[in-house]
């Protein structure tokens, strides 16, 4: 399947600018806007979307977007099998804008790659924001599996109800939204199928970070389950668990409330 080119629902105000970089042979893209410090932001299973949650982060940092391996326009490694060879791959996409130290934010299956990554090179960040974050097994609760259904109905599944899913994203989504979601799917299901969603290495690995850690999670979240987030903060010594009304997808339901939290909780390390 071709790679998938941004939709029209991300197109959003704030000037933004792109570029495709080179991490061994594989063309990654990013995409770059805002001022002050820089923070990583990593996307869903459903794919990259540029949305007003990005928007609200630009005012206080500068947030990079990268578009992870077989996710949007960003090429395919074939032989991943597990959100740790993404986390690999990130990591060397860091390296491209410089040895600073960045500030990383995860959401959903971007959560759990930053996991990894803060397991791996914790030096390489000033913070960590995971955002119903998958990765780890619920001991309350299961986690939905979306390859038991269709995309739409997980997607929908991501809202704290199906009434606030046509709030926001509208009774029948747009084709080009339809067209990520499907390929993403492909991409998630290498890479979390077995186990679906959650690795038995994590957590062992987390009690080894030492990185301020902020673990947010939607009162309603209808696909992680919140004793996910109780663990996640945990595991992470001195961080702090913040629930919000809502769903799986907080950046989309309420991104004003999110994006204040993170931007807050970023501040709060400069200082």
């Amino acid at each position: 399947m071709a790679q998938v080119a941004a939709p029209a629902a991300e197109r959003t105000g704030v000037d933004r600018t792109a570029e495709d970089v080179e991490v061994g042979e594989l063309r990654l893209h990013v995409t770059s806007a805002g001022t002050g410090p820089p923070l990583v932001v990593l996307h869903h299973s459903t794919g990259p979307l540029w949305t007003p949650f990005y928007d609200r982060l630009t005012e206080q940092c500068t947030v990079r977007a990268p578009e992870m391996s077989g996710y949007g326009r960003s090429e395919r490694m074939a032989s991943a099998r597990a959100p740790r060879d993404l986390a690999i791959l990130t990591l060397q996409l860091l390296d491209h804008f410089g040895p600073e130290p960045v500030h990383l934010l995860g959401l959903g299956l971007g959560g759990w790659v930053a996991a990894e990554m803060a397991t791996m090179a914790q030096k390489r960040f000033a913070s960590l924001v995971l955002v119903g974050a998958a990765g780890i097994k619920p001991t309350v609760g299961e986690i939905h599996d979306p390859m038991n259904s269709g995309w739409i109905d997980y997607a929908r599944l991501g809202f704290s109800s199906d009434e606030r899913f046509s709030a926001e994203i509208g009774d029948e989504p747009p084709e080009d939204l339809i067209d990520l979601w499907d390929y993403s799917r492909e991409m998630t299901a290498r890479v979390t199928w077995r186990p679906w969603m959650w690795s038995a290495q994590l957590p062992a690995l987390l009690r080894g970070v030492r990185l301020p850690s902020l673990v947010v999670w939607g009162d309603r979240d209808r696909i992680m389950p919140l004793n996910c987030g109780e663990q996640y903060a945990a595991l992470l010594e001195g961080s702090r668990l913040e629930v919000l009304p809502g769903g799986h997808t907080l950046d989309l339901e309420t991104p004003d409330a999110l994006a204040d939290l993170v931007s807050a909780f970023v501040s709060q390390q400069r200082s």
